[in-house]
């Protein structure tokens, strides 16, 4: 059967949002096969004809913008692993949980450090805590009571990271921030299927641990994997946690999607051979995602619910150009 060649313009895509960088896209399909890709917020949306109205509902507008199902399938592609970042992702801790653990830290040991909200913004561009709070001091002068010798000053680093870690781990432990909009819901969709479930953070690998713990509950901690901290020497945007995460798990990077929050985040995961879905958080809003497979504004929980693992796993079939 001959192919057609089919072009959409998204001028008749609205949303109060939404600025098109891509007016055309271009796919070639079997007439009875006639489907449509498009970019929505950087989202690759996808429906299809021969599911008819079942599969066009599931394409619906939100006031965040668009929810992704993918349309049903006799034989679904999924991912081989779904990979998460911790924070922000699963639950928006930055503002709220790290930035005043280090800040009570600070107080503490009396260094006369604050980290207002827009400075510790700033900050997060910079992967890791030990690396951040040393390139701060660095910037802005070392504390009075600080060493000065290079090796004593990353001793100093490290007691101060530990100490934030535990003030951050008590605030996990009292549940006072909660995970976002459909994280256990994606989770729970993955272990289902057999897909592997893993969460890749710069983050200290307790911190990391407790959030998986309290807040998944045991019974999802004791089956996802964690790579965290300094379980490798570079840190995002650099993919070394990714390719361990990969390599260690036993699956091909091009076959895992990742959901990250982060510029760096994102740059990591595509350096790394993977799709990337982002999830703005707090902190990151504003950030460049041109390059993101997907872009929400969070998972989402039904009926506010805006993408599955069924579109994760949609990401990965060839027939989605762009």
């Amino acid at each position: 059967m001959a192919s057609t060649a089919i072009s959409l313009s998204l001028a008749t895509v609205s949303s109060s949002s939404y600025q098109p960088k891509t007016p055309f896209l271009s796919l070639k399909l079997k007439p009875h096969e006639a489907k449509f890709s498009s970019s929505l917020f950087g989202t690759k949306v996808f429906a299809s004809r021969t599911a008819g109205r079942k599969a066009m509902s599931n394409r619906m507008m939100s006031s965040s913008g668009v929810t992704c199902l993918a349309s049903p399938s006799s034989s679904p592609i999924l991912p081989s692993a779904l990979l998460f970042d911790c924070d922000g992702v699963l639950v928006d801790t930055e503002r709220d949980g790290h930035r005043i653990s280090f800040n009570d830290t600070f107080n503490e040991k009396e260094l006369g450090v604050t980290w207002d909200v827009d400075l510790y913004g700033e900050l997060l561009k910079i992967g890791g805590g030990k690396e951040r709070m040393t390139a701060y001091f660095n910037k802005t002068g070392w504390p009075e009571k600080a060493p000065t010798g290079e090796e004593e000053r990353k001793e100093f680093v490290a007691s101060l990271h530990k100490r934030k870690t535990q003030l951050f781990m008590a605030l996990i432990e009292k549940r006072l921030l909660p995970l976002r909009p459909g994280v256990a819901k994606l989770i729970d969709q993955a272990l289902g299927k057999g897909v592997l479930v893993a969460v890749c953070s710069t983050s200290n690998e307790k911190a990391v641990s407790a959030i998986v713990s309290c807040l998944l509950g045991p019974e999802r901690a004791e089956k996802i994997k964690i790579f965290a901290g300094d379980v490798v020497p570079r840190k995002k945007p650099d993919p070394a946690i990714y390719t361990l995460a990969a390599s260690t798990l036993g699956v091909d990077p091009s076959s895992c999607v990742v959901v990250e929050d982060s510029a760096i985040g994102l740059a990591a995961a595509k350096a790394a051979g993977m799709k990337c879905i982002v999830t703005k958080s707090s902190y990151t809003a504003n950030e460049g995602f041109s390059n993101a497979d997907a872009v929400f504004d969070c998972i989402g929980d039904p009926p506010e619910e805006q993408f599955d693992l069924a579109f994760c796993g949609s990401l990965l079939e060839k027939q989605y150009v762009s």
